[in-house]
């Protein structure tokens, strides 16, 4: 359920996107827009660097429930943004405040939910993270659905109350819940330091480039979507609102193919793949003209996009394995530094140059292109080994 929760709390304000930006709701501007989500990576990347340091000195428990309060107090934030449409300057501090909270809520809660689900089944490790990561993509893939439906009630707004009371009686559950993991010893062997990527080999910075890249682009599909759709190429907000939801839906549907595809066609192939996949989806989103044009682009998007981090992350553990914890968190942060640069860059670069989104879209295929290199690079054995990251 908190995975759930914590993919719909993720999602809620990219859903938003076009009551943030409309004159009747808050009229931000582009940069603006894009602004609002700096917080959220700032304080996520923070939340992922001191979650060990809180793990071992109290316990796992504690990181999860700090989670579940990061998440709760934003959504209250958000709520209480709406009163102060009329006060624009109020109404935008809150939002800032409340996407930083996310942000803590999003760094901490699924890095221990993570720990948990491999922790409580390690006979079957591989399987419990993806089930934990499909039921993020299922509450990613309902938000757009739930803001548009209550959006269409005329209370937006709603929603975030809805899943603050949702996120209180967890928090209130989780006090009570016997959380075998909570040790101190657990809580050293789950958790990976976070910090300056120091004395790691060349070779890593290639799966760091791959992490930043994918950042970007499944930020542009997943921050950006409903302003382009909805503003540029006129499609009501309702059926924009789908289109993110398919971007969202095929993303762990793909990650659920590529899991069961792996048992008879090469990792490496998918791999090598996805990235071609991508600029022929970024392409064709950059041309939509439809609203099932955008529902098909977008869905088309989250194929692309579903199975190329997580395999970076392990391909990277595998090749680096007496340093599998500190590439893991340091390509979650380079992951996160993408989503920055594409969740802020396209406002000040659409207010200082007037670009559209459609060409935002099409140079995206660019970026993806470079992430086509760098998968070739990542899967070639290392100078002097006869093994790659994906044998």
């Amino acid at each position: 359920m908190a995975g759930l929760v914590q993919g719909l709390a993720l999602v809620t304000f990219p859903a938003a996107g076009s009551i943030f930006t409309s004159p009747q709701g808050y009229a931000l501007s582009p940069t603006q827009y894009g602004a609002m989500f700096l917080p959220q990576v700032l304080f996520a990347v923070l939340a992922s660097a001191i979650a060990p340091a809180i793990a071992r000195r109290w316990t796992l428990r504690d990181v999860f429930l700090a989670g579940l309060a990061g998440d709760l107090a934003s959504m209250v934030l958000l709520a209480l943004s709406r009163p102060g449409v009329s006060a624009p300057a109020l109404a935008y501090v809150l939002l800032l405040a409340a996407t930083g909270a996310l942000g803590v809520g999003f760094g901490a809660a699924v890095t221990a939910l993570n720990t948990f689900a491999e922790e409580f089944f390690p006979h079957a490790a591989n399987r419990a993270v993806l089930a934990m990561n499909v039921l993020l993509g299922t509450g990613t893939a309902l938000a757009p659905l739930l803001v548009a439906a209550f959006a269409g009630l005329g209370a937006w707004w709603l929603l975030p109350i809805a899943v603050a009371v949702v996120l209180a009686v967890l928090w209130l559950l989780t006090l009570r819940a016997p959380l075998s993991p909570d040790s101190p010893q657990s809580a050293r062997n789950g958790f990976a330091p976070v910090g300056l990527p120091r004395g790691l080999p060349a070779r890593f910075w290639l799966y760091a480039a791959a992490a930043l890249l994918y950042g970007v682009v499944e930020t542009l599909n997943g921050n950006w979507s409903i302003l382009y759709l909805a503003g540029q190429r006129g499609v009501p907000s309702h059926w924009a609102s789908l289109s993110l939801t398919a971007f969202w839906a095929m993303l762990t549907v793909g990650r659920l193919l590529a899991s069961v595809a792996s048992s008879w066609a090469p990792a490496r192939s998918i791999y090598l793949g996805l990235p071609v996949l991508t600029v022929v989806a970024l392409l064709a989103v950059s041309r939509v003209g439809t609203a099932a044009g955008g529902i098909g682009a977008f869905g088309l998007a989250g194929l692309a996009c579903s199975a190329f981090l997580p395999p970076t992350i392990s391909f990277g553990g595998r090749e680096f394995a007496r340093l599998t914890a500190v590439v893991s968190g340091e390509l979650i942060a380079c992951y996160q530094a993408g989503y920055g640069i594409a969740a802020f860059g396209v406002g000040p670069l659409q207010d200082a140059t007037g670009v559209p989104l459609s060409a935002v879209y099409a140079s995206a295929s660019v970026v993806a292109a470079a992430m086509a290199v760098v998968a070739i690079l990542v899967v070639r054995p290392p100078r002097g080994s006869t093994l790659g990251p994906t044998a």
